[in-house]
Order: structure tokens, then sequence, then C-alpha cells
């Protein structure tokens, strides 16, 4: 199964990018919300925090994201130490449900897909841009969150500049209507890549 890396910062709209894909059919992975419910599904995965983190970890209703947050937030090695046990699990989920499905390609949407060296795992990558004002105003409103926090966010990702650096493509999204197009060309693109690729 081709395996397609979309990517893009806080606001750029790559979920909503997914979502468009998905109208054509295409099956859609969300990296994040899947490494949610395997660090309180997964047996495994849950024994190798709590020995990495401490009991704490966990409370009765799953995994305490607040405890995690606080431990990871501002230490790089921590952080790192989470990745290390939470990517691969993401990963090799990912790679069983991608077998699954139908379809030409099937798409990992993934906010750290660079950070997190992920891009090895998939055969092509593309990037969500939208300028810095409008991604600002869309996280606000959707997290329901201040400038100051999201600013904050942005800091600790990628510039745009470097994801589209390291993307074979590249979308825009800034206008509606034009976007719809530019999705179904992609569309038409990368299932011309999977055709290639699988024969």
């Amino acid at each position: 199964m081709y395996k397609v890396g979309i990517t893009g910062g806080i606001g750029s709209g790559k979920s909503r990018v997914c979502s468009m894909l998905g109208e054509f059919g295409v099956a859609v992975y969300d990296a994040d919300s899947r490494a949610k419910g395997l660090m309180n599904d997964s047996p495994a995965l849950r024994e190798a925090l709590i020995s990495r983190f401490g009991a704490e970890v966990y409370t009765d209703a799953g995994i305490n994201r607040a405890y995690l947050a606080e431990r990871v937030f501002r230490d790089a090695e921590e952080l790192g130490a989470l990745n290390s046990i939470v990517h691969p699990a993401v990963m090799d989920d990912f790679d069983r449900w991608a077998e699954m499905q139908e379809g030409e390609y099937v798409v990992l949407e993934s906010a750290i897909l660079f950070e997190a060296h992920l891009e090895g795992r998939v055969d092509t990558t593309v990037a969500v841009m939208a300028p810095e004002a409008l991604r600002l105003e869309r996280a606000m409103r959707r997290d329901g969150a201040t400038r100051e926090q999201i600013e904050s966010r942005m800091r600790n990702q990628m510039t745009d500049e470097e994801r589209v650096a390291r993307s074979k493509y590249a979308i825009v999204n800034i206008d509606i209507e034009e976007l719809a197009e530019d999705i179904e060309q992609l569309h038409r693109r990368l299932s011309y890549d999977a055709k290639a690729y699988n024969h």
C-alpha cells in the first residue's frame, strides 16, 4: 500500500486537507488521536510508560495527560523518551491498519511527521501551509487559546519553509474554493504516484 504523510503547523488546516482527500475515498490515519487511544488501550505501551514515567502516568480514567505534559513540556530529554516509546507503537499500528485498507493510497496525518523522523515510514510527503496570521486566528478560535499560547506552540514547531523543503508536495490552505481545486489535483498526482509504485 502506497503511504502518504501529510503534515502542517498548528492552524495550517492539515485536518481539513485530509478530510477533503477522504471525500475521494482515501483512508486517513490520524496519528495524534491514535497515539492517545493506544496510550490508553495498549497494555505493552502502558507498561513501558509506567516503567519510564512512574505509576502516576495513569489514573483510573486512563492516561494522566496533565502529569505527562508537566514532565515533558520543558524537558527535551523527557520528551525524547516519551516519543521513543509512543512513536514506534503508533507506526506499527499504522502499518497494520494500512494493510487492511482498500484504494490506491492511504494517508498518515501527523503534526510532527518530520520532528518525529516518521518520513522514512511513508512513501511521499505533503506539507500544508497558511500565512502565520491566519494560522494564529484559526488555532485561537479552534482551541479557545490565547495568542501567547498559540505563538508559544508555534515556536516549538518547524517552520513552513522547513516543512516544504522536506516535502514532495505543498498545499496552501487560504481560500476554500481554491483549496478544493488543489486537493483534486493533489489526489490525481498521488493516485498516479501510487499506480507507478504498485506496478
